[in-house]
């Protein structure tokens, strides 16, 4: 334990507790006004839940630093085989949510199996291909097969309806699937396969999306000039984070001060956590925890590229691609240069599925550096 606990990346880990401290923070600032005026609790009601989260997380991440990823092997599959239907049962007894059923009640609280799928699918995927890495001659079906299930889970995402969601499972899918150093020959036809499929599916949507689509999911694809459509739902929330981002200026309004959050920002806690932020912190503020942001990836890289094995490599790029695609989608949503699609940020956003994933995910990324570090002593002591 202590061995494991020396061998962690420091930087990593302080800024996985800076950015819990700092999101805490944030959470109770944001949400203190909605938490009273609109859901009738404490003040402090959505800050005490996701403090909870946090000490579940990393508490979980204790016991994570100490299990060899060599293990995974043992649970991946039964994971990825128990999800996909645990996704399918949701869209028959699920809670709905933002317009998406996607959620299960346990009690008091609401789980989101799709936050434990994008982990899962990660693990999956790296425990598979590394399986499969040394034999001879791999099939097309062998090649594919976490494909295919991915797929399955991106189309049961897209059923609840969750077009983030089902982005990020492409997204994180469609990376570590390239990155696998192998299959190059089905690659290329898969490529070209894909931009067919892909060309038919916005001239598709493009003739028959409004028909097919809701009117508040066909609103969302409307995204350009907020402001000039503040009467409707998603261009009333951007325009609102815009608000909050001007009146923050570069030095912002102060702690506490948030106009916004006074229900102008109907999600101030959760998707727009950013816009408050620099609405009471400032612009300047908000570029330096961007620029934190990618220096967590960028440590996640570097350990990817040292790992020794292919499961650990394939785990660590799984994991910088989750983290980034949070990270760009919704950013880039809140700034409108994209559809809102209900995309929380990294440790900021309110969440509890979300927030215990994030820690897990990033605590099997320290694993791997335990693992680097020792496969380093061992050459070490073989070269003696």
């Amino acid at each position: 334990m202590k061995k494991n606990v020396k061998n962690l990346n420091f930087l990593l880990l302080f800024f996985m507790i800076a950015y819990s401290a700092f999101g805490l923070l944030m959470i109770l600032s944001a949400s203190s006004v909605a938490a009273v005026l609109r859901y009738k609790v404490s003040s402090n009601y959505f800050f005490l839940r996701q403090l909870i989260f946090l000490l579940g997380g990393y508490a979980a991440g204790l016991v994570i630093i100490n299990v060899p990823t060599k293990n995974y092997r043992y649970f991946s599959k039964i994971l990825m085989y128990g999800m996909i239907p645990i996704l399918g049962l949701v869209l028959f007894f699920g809670k709905i949510a933002g317009g998406a059923k996607g959620w299960y009640k346990v009690g008091s609280i609401n789980v989101q199996p799709l936050e434990f799928m994008k982990v899962i699918l990660v693990i999956y995927m790296a425990v598979y291909y590394n399986k499969i890495a040394n034999k001879k001659k791999i099939n097309v079906i062998t090649l594919l097969w976490p494909i295919i299930l991915a797929l399955i889970t991106f189309g049961l995402v897209a059923m609840q309806p969750d077009l983030g969601g089902a982005c990020i499972i492409a997204f994180i899918t469609a990376l570590i699937f390239f990155s696998v150093p192998f299959g190059k020959k089905y690659k290329k036809g898969i490529v070209k396969f894909g931009i067919i499929i892909l060309a038919l599916v916005v001239i598709v949507m493009g003739i028959f999306g409004k028909s097919l689509m809701q009117s508040y999911q066909a609103s969302r694809f409307n995204f350009l000039n907020p402001c000039s459509r503040y009467s409707e739902d998603t261009g009333y929330q951007v325009c609102n984070g815009y608000i909050a981002i001007h009146n923050g200026g570069l030095s912002g309004v102060g702690l506490g001060n948030s106009t916004q959050k006074y229900l102008y920002l109907p999600e101030a806690h959760t998707d727009f956590i950013f816009a408050i932020i620099c609405e009471e912190l400032g612009l300047i503020f908000g570029i330096v925890i961007v620029a934190g942001y990618f220096i967590m990836l960028f440590i996640i890289l570097n350990i990817a590229k040292e790992a020794d094995n292919l499961r650990n490599s394939i785990l660590a790029y799984g994991v910088f691609a989750y983290l980034l695609a949070h990270i760009l989608i919704n950013l880039l949503g809140v700034l409108g240069l994209v559809p809102l699609t209900g995309v929380p940020l990294p440790f900021l956003s309110y969440g509890g599925s979300y927030c215990l994933n994030v820690i897990i995910s990033l605590f099997i990324v320290q694993r791997i550096n335990i693992e680097n570090k020792q496969a380093k002593q061992r050459k070490k002591i073989e070269n003696l």
